[in-house]
């Protein structure tokens, strides 16, 4: 009957039943009620009602917002800003929000044209019942299909058999014959433009060639005469091995990953502290490369490599990718993440690992989807946010490991029984105190900081220093959630400045509020009310303030301050928040101020919860010891406090044998032991507002592949890596062509200058489409089932006849097609920052190869503690110390090095797909003026008085082949004699050093 009843009100008589009762009308708006009506009958009357009320807007010819409600893909799929329907949950359904709304510029329909009751309330129940959809209506399900599912990007890789070779007399005589499957693709494509390739390169070219493509390094003129010598028919494929086998091409390698993947040695931020532990993520690149680790493998240590290979070096060091973007240290370490700017610095924090990941392995921008739909991709508001929860209890920090396999086993036994340890321990101090009472607490708080003397403890939370005594001051502590509490006591602090002592800073007007939310501005409790006249100073008494509230912001309001030396300031030594049981609440928890000095260690917001105080460190222990024990005998705690002191003991065995595992190594990774492992609750955000929740969104990933699942089936009770490697499966899985295509594209760019897709990053409907598909797939397949050898890749490539074509214009192609698309030729390119800086190293003879380790310095930095200043300026360029290769730079994010910007450096704070190409003076004036580039055309020329002697024609005739990797010809060499003669052999390198040649690998 009560069924019936309330399903007649929502129904039919809704007004009536406000009239008679507005709480009735209240509960039937807000309670998802079972239909009595068949699914099949509620499904068609509430399709009927979108049909008629919302298809004007969002219908097969409107779509605002991207919505359309006729049809069920169309309800499924929801809107540019996530679903509006979410079965069994009419109360989170934004339908339901905007068609009960009274707000003009919410409520739906607009202009007033609201449904009426009755059409609401059969959507409610409708949602309620689970959303069925009427029988027999299918037509629209075709309708519904997404075309922008039949991107090239999205399907199945489709390798289709090689084009027969082009006839010799469709090409010029001395066109080399194909070699590969890639020149027959790129050749059928040139003869349906009706052009041919061109001829090869010369042997001096192409070694020239191959050795900064792989090494990033000059060939000496040595090398160059052996292999343009060399009679084998095989010496170019030797080369190309002995090249490959060398550790400089992972040196070189490492470069364009590091770019992609926005690798830095600093934070970034405004602070932009930096990074003393990224580099072994760095080194592992290089080493992952070197030994041609397979690319599936690749993938998966950086997604989830603590996890799949927790024993092994690689494993800890991979997932230094998680975390090698930027950084806001201020929103991570100064803000708590209840408060607003908290939530908006790690959203953006896990929104960086999400682009990071999907955009580096799957060359899709996954971004745009944080805000709304993304407009031009099928990428969903549900597929990004899917990702975000893959992440959710990721931090950034430093992780200890050991790069021994047998070290690194016992190091994570050891370290799962110290949690273990210290779970149980933290399990009976908390029985022990809530059965102890506050008398207990008290002691241990007494007991542990006794003895110390209270002029040892000198400082804790300092304001901003004022002219008047008259301004507010606030310092709050958030206690992380809702507590009961019935005590707050403010600790004094003793401070030697001036001879204040003890009371330094103790406010002379305060008050003490407890509230629930930050602002203060809803459900405040006053503690504490010191405003009314002027407090004394306590010294080092501290003032204990009884009152009962409940909340998770306790603040402190100073309203007028206490007098130092010709100024005015607010401090205290600590500020403890008791429980009921007597426990501090406050010990350890985030501390923000209207202001504050911070200079550690001895003034910090930290210090105010840190447990330490003068009064705290005044008292003489063992009469406390002494009481401890008669009231644990009292309160019959003796047998709880003795298994205590055994985990204790047993806590400091473990961790005395885990500290004999040291010296650890320290990376620079994603962690999630700020947690516990424990995963962060994700919501799909109305645009992207952090304010603006809506319903959880569980782990996965995008759904536009449809040939493998987006959501990860996961057991309730999972672990937090099971995400990242089913994450890390998912990318590496044979069937995901965006894997395949996307990392075939990105090599074949460093050796062509452009990819095979131009928009190496972007995959999608708005990035180029591929110049050679089925050489795309055909190259990605092979890759795919060869077992992803990226060495294997660079041989193919690079023994193409494709690859080994002269770079010379020619007109006729020129007129058609000036980007070289088509591949008529091998494109020249001038040589990256990182290249020119190491060569111009290696032909002065100064370059320093040592391999690996922390990154070199060539800046000093000023003010450290705060904001630091790198300042190149004041780095000597004589320090041989900074002559290593530039892959071992230490890469600063805020201020880059001005010689490597001008020529075109990657900005270590986005992700770099492909790095610009300009010509400016600035650049000619840096490689002639730059301090390094001084100091190193001076050893250049030490070099060629020591190889060759005095002679200035022998001597410019060795510098030009050192630099230029061939004889100077008749008119080169008389120009520079005549240079040397008049300004001697330095300025004859530093020419050299400035000729395009020198610069340009073709």
């Amino acid at each position: 009957m009560r069924r019936a009843a309330l399903n007649e009100i929502v129904g039919f008589n809704v007004r009536t039943a406000s009239i008679i009762h507005p709480l009735l009308w209240l509960f039937a708006l807000a309670a998802p009620v079972a239909s009595q009506d068949p699914p099949a009958s509620l499904a068609s009357r509430a399709l009927q009602v979108l049909r008629d009320r919302c298809s004007e807007c969002h219908g097969a010819e409107t779509r605002q917002s991207g919505l359309r409600l006729d049809t069920r893909r169309g309800i499924e799929k929801g809107g540019d800003f996530g679903p509006v329907v979410l079965p069994s949950r009419p109360q989170d359904s934004e339908l339901l929000r905007r068609v009960t709304s009274t707000r003009e510029d919410h409520a739906m329909p607009p202009n007033g044209d609201s449904l009426e009751e009755p059409e609401i309330a059969v959507l409610r129940e409708w949602i309620a019942a689970g959303t069925p959809w009427p029988e027999g209506i299918e037509k629209e399900e075709a309708e519904e299909h997404d075309p922008r599912l039949d991107h090239w990007a999205w399907q199945p890789l489709h390798p289709a058999p090689p084009p027969a070779e082009i006839a010799d007399s469709a090409c010029d005589a001395d066109v080399e014959g194909a070699r590969n499957e890639i020149d027959l693709w790129v050749r059928h494509a040139l003869a349906s433009a009706q052009r041919t390739p061109s001829p090869p390169a010369d042997r001096r070219t192409l070694i020239r060639r191959l050795y900064f493509d792989l090494h990033g390094l000059p060939p000496t003129p040595e090398e160059i005469a052996a292999f343009v010598a060399d009679p084998d028919p095989q010496a170019y494929e030797k080369w190309v091995d002995r090249l490959l086998a060398s550790p400089r091409y992972g040196e070189r390698w490492a470069r364009h990953w590091l770019d992609v993947v926005h690798y830095g040695d600093t934070h970034g931020y405004d602070k932009d502290q930096p990074r003393p532990d990224a580099w072994p993520y760095r080194d592992y690149v290089i080493r992952a490369l070197n030994e041609d680790k397979p690319y599936p493998q690749f993938v998966e240590e950086q997604v989830a490599g603590d996890i799949l290979f927790p024993d092994s070096r690689d494993g800890q060091e991979a997932i230094g990718m998680i975390a090698a973007g930027p950084w806001d240290l201020i929103g991570h370490l100064e803000v708590p993440e209840s408060k607003t700017d908290g939530k908006i610095a790690r959203h953006l924090d896990r929104d960086d690992m999400v682009a990071n990941i999907i955009g580096t392995f799957c060359s899709v921008t996954i971004q745009c989807a944080q805000c709304h739909q993304h407009k031009f991709d099928p990428v969903t508001q549900e597929d990004y946010y899917s990702l975000q929860a893959v992440f959710a209890a990721i931090d950034r920090d430093v992780r200890e490991y050991s790069p021994e396999p047998s070290i690194q086993r016992q190091f994570i036994d050891l370290r799962a029984q110290v949690d273990n340890l210290q779970q149980q321990r933290q399990r009976l101090a908390d029985q022990l105190a809530s059965s102890g009472g506050e008398a207990l607490a008290q002691l241990d708080r007494r007991i542990r900081d006794a003895g110390r003397g209270a002029s040892t403890v000198q400082g804790g939370y300092h304001s901003q220093i004022e002219g008047s005594a008259n301004v507010t001051k606030w310092v709050q502590i958030d206690l992380g959630s809702p507590q009961a509490i019935e005590q707050v006591i403010l600790h004094p602090c003793y401070d030697d400045f001036n001879g204040i002592g003890a009371g330094f800073g103790y406010p002379l007007r305060y008050q003490i509020e407890v509230a629930e939310d930050p602002d203060f501005r809803h459900r405040v409790t006053r503690i504490a009310d010191m405003t009314a006249s002027e407090v004394a100073n306590p010294g080092i008494t501290p003032q204990s303030h009884r009152g009962t509230a409940r909340g998770q912001y306790v603040r402190v309001t100073v309203t007028q301050l206490v007098p130092r030396a010709n100024d005015f300031i607010f401090a205290l030594a600590e500020i403890e928040v008791l429980s009921p049981a007597g426990q501090n609440l406050a010990l350890g928890k985030p501390v923000t101020a209207l202001d504050s000095i911070e200079a550690p260690s001895r003034w910090t917001l930290g210090n105010a919860v840190d447990g330490k105080s003068p009064a705290l460190a005044s008292s003489d222990p063992q009469p406390l010891v002494e009481e401890r024990k008669e009231l644990l005998v009292a309160q019959g705690l003796s047998d709880l406090e003795k298994e205590l002191r055994e985990v204790q003991q047993k806590l400091a065995e473990t961790e005395g044998r885990r500290k004999e595992l040291q010296p650890l190594a320290r990376v620079y990774a994603a962690t999630t032991h700020k947690r516990g492992g424990q995963p962060r609750t994700i919501h799909l955000l109305a645009r992207g507002n952090v304010l603006a929740p809506q319903h959880e969104v569980g782990p996965g990933t995008l759904s536009l592949l449809t040939m493998l699942p987006s959501r990860f089936e996961l057991p309730p009770d999972h672990r937090e890596g099971d995400r990242r490697v089913a994450l890390a499966r998912w990318l590496s899985d044979p069937r995901n062509p965006l894997t395949w295509r996307s990392i075939v594209n990105r090599v074949w760019q460093y050796h062509f200058g452009q990819g095979i897709v131009a928009t190496p990053s972007d995959f999608g409907l708005m990035g180029s489409p591929p110049s050679h598909p089925q050489l795309l797939d055909a190259l990605a397949h092979w890759f795919r089932d060869s077992g992803g050898s990226l060495k294997a890749l660079h041989r193919k490539i690079l023994c193409s006849a494709t690859y080994r074509q002269a770079s010379r214009p020619r007109a006729e192609c020129l007129a058609v097609d000036a980007e070289n698309r088509l591949l008529w030729r091998q494109t020249p390119r001038r040589l990256e920052a990182e290249s020119i800086r190491d060569a111009v190293l290696a032909i002065a003879g100064t370059l320093d190869l040592t391999h690996g380790g922390p990154g070199w310095q060539d800046f000093k930095v000023e003010r450290p503690e705060h904001s630091p200043h790198y300042e190149y300026s004041l780095a000597n360029p004589e320090d041989r110390s900074l002559w290593r290769r530039s892959i071992y730079r230490f890469i600063v994010r805020s201020q880059t090095q001005p010689l490597m910007t001008v020529l075109d450096c990657a900005d270590p704070s986005m992700r770099v797909e492909r790095r610009n190409q300009s010509i400016s003076p600035l650049q000619a004036l840096a490689l002639l003026n730059n301090g390094l580039m001084l100091v190193q055309a001076r050893e250049f020329a030490n070099r060629i008085r020591t190889e060759v002697g005095g002679d200035l024609r022998a001597q410019v005739a060795w510098a030009h082949e050192l630099a230029l990797g061939r004889a100077a010809d008749t008119e080169e060499h008389a120009r520079l004699v005549a240079l040397g003669k008049v300004h001697g052999l330095e300025n004859v390198c530093r020419a050299l050093f400035n000729l395009n040649e020198f610069v340009w690998i073709d």
